[in-house]
């Protein structure tokens, strides 16, 4: 690109030859960092100008023909300090004599050391030199004198300084005030050699001007002209290469930092088209050409470093405005001028210019701002900086000392942004309406369109928000979002009011799907209103879902469809199968678990403001998701049977069963879950004020409660189906236990029937969840409880039958319980197992083994006695190991009842060991009858040989029968009492007791057996093969028979 027509073509011949005269009259030692050849510097800007070789050499010709500058070093003394003290006080009264020598030696002349050492006013002309001010009384002397020192010839001329010490004639006695030590009294010896009035050398200082840079500022050793004194000082000074008298028609029509600032545009124009990565990147740093040109026509021009800002600043800022760059490179320039403003500096027509810069930059900038969407998009690099950048730049601007003095009445930086901004969105708002407005006019297309715009509309307020606010926020306390934000809100509410006053409830479906997502971006947009600090009176959106009212119908009937129509291929294409390794669940519950999820977030998404209008919502929601899981129950057991139909495999029908069991299950969990992912607590928070709490409980709960019921009975249904199939093979294994040979043991009879079980049941757990299979167990638990009830209660005189029974029940159990895994043991144990137990326990018992449950039975009643209704009797009884002999002392019985018709009755107790096939060699024995008493003391003492072993035979026992004697008849029964032979003192010591005197007494209450007998008796009874069962009940019926126990 060709900047060249921003001059004109003669405005830019003459600045060209304005740079190539200052290249062609260069002065000074080129800086380090600066371009030294002078064909390269003519060549850059060659270039930098758009110059063919033609047009080039034309005006160098004319530069070559013009008259050469006057060469000026302008030289400015500083300060000196360490200098030699020459008057009597130790100080001096310095001054500088200074000027240039034309034609200098080389160092290697033999003149050059003497001229080195000769003074100025030896070697220059009296009206060339340049003399200071005498600074009185010091060592460090501070002048800051500039002089104009001209020159022909920088090859040849050398700068000179002498630096004096000023002598006056003063009196002897003036001087002896003064003398402070034996130097100030050599001194006074030393100026009465002098001639009165001559001055003291202090030292000088020579410089070949080719050996200056165009700009020097330091220290220089004074130099003595005798080795006397050899330190004596240094002197601070500052030079400046300069010309006067330029003959370039720049020079002589424009003013010095016009030029100086055409010059810099130009270069910085050709400097920023070069930039590699583009203008927008480029961070103002300039080449070493430009540089060096620039710095050389500054110094030549003697521009001063407030003229070379301004001159940057003019140039800059109006380039920004066409060559967009980093504004930073901007920022410089605005705090250089801040720092070395001087109103007074500038003439009436450079501070219109200033002035004008800086209003034109402001006007500029607030234009970019208000299109900074497309002036800074994000998908460019760099951009938030670039607009960062630009707002410092104009905040830095408007707080200038410059530009508030300049720019009166100073404007109002924040309201022009925030104006600027309104109006940006606002554009860019109608610029987004128009490229979005659809080609066909339709209710569909618009609602479309709309969402269209509002996501636009969306993603610029997120970036107003997230990237660009904090910019505006923190240079100009401005918050974009909410500006942007009002505006916005406000368009498009206007808009989308004006399009959707056609919609009513006879919308098509397309129309009402285009009109939900409207709502959504509707919804989203206005939920950002959260982000504002503060605002006034209502928002233009805030009712924005009455709106969209008349769609929500179709909204929620597509919701509905959509669910039921998966759920329904969902199930068509179900095959019953586990679905994942570890799942028990079939394909169609991911797909309606799909479904419900989709229903909760059309709810989430409604989240619709309007309490009342939202719990018909809800209600509506529910109803549609009850009605889905009724209907999957029933299509999912007509898939089960569709498919068992077309396979006729009974172990594959109970499978899918099992998964039409585990999918209802789950089904059952997502109901359940539904209060809390529809968030019903906070439904009822909402409406609380409107609907009774009462109404949402039977609306709501209610609906939901039957639909469970209706789900739990379903799963009955089928765990019941489940079970049924799996009873007829519980009830014919053990049928064919039953019946099995009674030679076989009862261990090896259950073993088809814990297979069977076994097979079933792993089967059962690994296609059911636990919940299921557990159910499923407590089934079958209950009928096989009936089936071997059934079994035990058959009158089959066998034992064996018994204990193949018994058998079974004791393995089943364990079988059902699972170490845990399977039924709680509580859970089993019920009164029917408990009741069954007992019951087989005993059928399968020997005749013996229930005669020692019965005596133990009768120990326990006697044990837990209190009753003496029918007398007591009292004994002593003691076992000696030793001896193994049972000593037996019958002391008394009390209050026995009259049996005789005298009132009276005439007792004698009977000693028997029982049960009496344990001792078989023991008689019974029997104490003396005592004649009518009711108390009577017999004090009798009977000694028993028995083991110890036999003591502890379950039931062992001494029977003491008390009888009523009858001299006609049977003696008639007083009561019996039962010892348990285990309690027996002395029968766990180590060693004899030495008799019974010690022996605690035992008082037994008598008792009368139960005349309807027990079901040991019974059992007994029924085995009419066991002449030992037959003898025991027909005496315990004797008993019975002359019981005076009712039932």
């Amino acid at each position: 690109m060709d900047l060249s027509h921003r001059f004109s073509k003669r405005e830019l011949s003459l600045l060209y030859e304005e740079v190539l005269y200052t290249i062609r009259h260069r002065l000074g030692k080129p800086e380090h960092h600066h371009i030294a050849d002078t064909q390269e510097l003519y060549a850059y800007v060659q270039k930098a100008f758009g110059m063919d070789a033609e047009e080039h050499n034309d005006i160098m010709q004319q530069v070559k023909e013009l008259e050469s500058p006057i060469f000026c070093l302008k030289a400015t003394v500083k300060e000196a300090k360490g200098i030699l003290g020459k008057d009597v006080s130790g100080l001096s009264d310095p001054y500088c004599l200074l000027g240039i020598e034309a034609k200098s030696q080389e160092l290697s002349h033999p003149e050059h050391k003497r001229r080195m050492k000769a003074v100025v006013k030896d070697l220059i002309p009296e009206d060339q030199i340049h003399r200071t001010q005498v600074i009185n009384q010091t060592l460090s002397p501070v002048w800051d004198e500039t002089f104009i020192l001209e020159f022909e010839d920088v090859e040849t001329a050398s700068f000179h300084l002498d630096m004096w010490d000023s002598d006056v004639v003063e009196s002897v006695r003036h001087k002896l005030g003064e003398l402070t030590d034996l130097h100030g009294l050599k001194r006074i010896f030393k100026d009465a050699r002098k001639d009165k009035g001559q001055d003291d050398f202090l030292g000088n200082v020579v410089l070949r001007l080719k050996d200056l840079h165009c700009w020097d500022d330091r220290w220089y050793q004074l130099e003595p002209r005798t080795e006397t004194y050899p330190n004596r000082g240094q002197c601070h000074l500052q030079f400046l290469l300069t010309h006067k008298k330029r003959a370039t028609t720049s020079s002589r029509t424009q003013p010095s930092y016009t030029v100086h600032r055409h010059l810099l545009q130009q270069l910085v124009s050709y400097e920023i088209l070069q930039h590699q990565a583009g203008s927008i990147s480029w961070d103002g740093e300039l080449s070493r050409h430009a540089c060096t040109v620039l710095y050389l026509h500054a110094t030549q021009k003697d521009l001063s470093d407030f003229h070379q800002v301004m001159a940057q600043w003019l140039a800059y800022s109006k380039l920004y405005q066409s060559l967009e760059f980093n504004s930073n490179c901007l920022l410089h320039q605005i705090t250089s001028i801040e720092y070395q403003w001087v109103q007074g500096r500038l003439r009436p027509e450079q501070k219109a210019e200033l002035a004008e810069s800086f209003q034109s930059l402001l006007t500029y900038g607030v234009s970019l701002i208000r299109r900074y969407r497309i002036i800074f998009p994000l998908s460019v690099p760099r951009s938030t900086e670039r607009l960062q950048s630009l707002l410092r730049v104009l905040v830095q601007m408007c707080k200038m000392k410059a530009f508030r003095e300049l720019c009166t009445p100073s404007p109002d930086l924040p309201q022009m942004v925030s104006t600027a901004l309104k109006s940006g969105t606002t554009e860019w708002f109608h610029m987004k309406k128009q490229h979005l407005k659809p080609m066909v006019k339709s209710m569909e297309e618009n609602g479309k369109a709309l969402s269209r715009l509002l996501l636009e509309v969306i993603e610029d307020l997120h970036q107003c928000q997230k990237i660009w606010n904090k910019f505006f926020i923190n240079t100009l306390k401005l918050n974009l979002f909410s500006i942007a934000y009002l505006e916005l809100e406000s368009l498009v509410a206007e808009h989308v009011q004006e399009q959707l006053r056609e919609v009513d409830s006879s919308m098509s479906k397309p129309t009402a799907e285009s009109l939900f997502q409207l709502y959504m971006n509707l919804q989203e947009l206005y939920r950002m209103k959260d982000f504002l600090p503060k605002r006034d009176g209502p928002l233009g959106l805030s009712n924005f879902h009455q709106w969209l009212k008349e769609a929500v119908p179709q909204w929620l009937q597509k919701t509905y469809t959509i669910a039921l129509e998966r759920t329904q291929r969902a199930v068509q294409m179900d095959q019953l199968m586990p679905f994942g390794e570890h799942n028990k669940h079939s394909t169609s519950t991911v797909d309606l678990s799909t479904c419900y999820a989709q229903i909760v977030k059309t709810w989430q998404q409604l989240n619709w403001p309007d309490p009342e209008e939202a719990f018909m919502i809800m209600v509506k929601l529910v109803e549609d998701m009850c009605k889905i899981a009724l209907m999957y129950c029933r299509l999912i057991k007509e898939r089960a049977e569709a498919l068992s139909l077309s396979e006729q495999n009974e172990g594959e029908a109970a499978n899918r069963l099992c998964i039409v069991v585990n999918n209802i299950k789950q089904l059952r969990l997502l109901v359940l879950k539904l209060p809390s992912q529809l968030d019903w607590a906070q439904l009822e928070q909402r409406t609380g004020a409107i609907i009774d709490r009462q109404q949402i409980q039977h609306t709501l709960h209610n609906q939901l409660d039957s639909t469970v019921s209706c789900l739990d009975h379903e799963v009955q249904g089928v765990v019941q189906a489940l079970a049924t199939k799996l009873e007829k093979g519980i009830a014919r294994h053990i049928q064919e236990l039953s019946s099995s040979n009674d030679t076989q043991e009862p261990e090896d009879s259950v073993i088809p029937l814990m297979k069977f079980l076994e097979s079933e049941l792993q089967y059962l757990n690994e296609h059911l969840v636990q919940e299921n299979f557990k159910s499923l167990l407590a089934l079958l638990w209950e009928h096989t409880m009936a089936v071997l009830s059934a079994a035990a209660g058959q009158q089959v005189p066998s034992v064996q039958h018994y204990k193949k029974l018994h058998c079974a029940l004791k393995s089943l159990e364990p079988s059902f319980h699972a170490e845990g895994c399977g039924l709680p043991l509580e859970t089993l144990h019920t009164a029917a197992f408990l009741s069954l137990e007992t019951h087989l326990a005993l059928c399968s018992a020997t005749s013996r083994k229930l005669i020692q449950k019965y005596f133990s039975n009768r120990i326990q009643q006697q044990l837990d006695a209190s009753s003496e209704k029918y007398g007591a009797v009292t004994i002593k009884a003691l076992y000696r190991p030793s001896e193994q002999k049972l000593r037996v002392e019958v002391l008394n019985a009390v209050n026995l009842i009259p049996l005789d018709s005298n009132g009276s009755s005439d007792p004698f107790v009977q000693l028997t060991l029982e049960p009496r096939h344990e001792f078989p060699e023991v008689v019974a024995r029997t104490t003396q009858c005592k004649r009518n008493e009711l108390h009577p003391l017999f004090d009798e003492a009977f000694d028993f040989l028995i083991p110890p072993d036999k003591c502890r035979q379950e039931g062992a026992c001494l029977l003491l029968t008390v009888f009523d004697y009858d001299t006609l008849g049977a003696n008639d029964l007083e009561g019996e009492a039962f010892f348990p032979l285990c309690h027996l003192p002395g029968l766990d010591a180590e060693e004899d007791q030495a008799d019974t005197v010690r022996v605690p007494q035992t008082r037994l209450p008598l008792t009368h057996p139960k005349p309807t007998g027990d079901e040991i008796l019974r059992l007994l009874e029924s085995r009419k093969g066991d002449k030992e069962a037959q003898a025991f009940v027909k005496l315990r019926k004797q008993r019975a028979k002359q019981s005076k126990e009712t039932e």
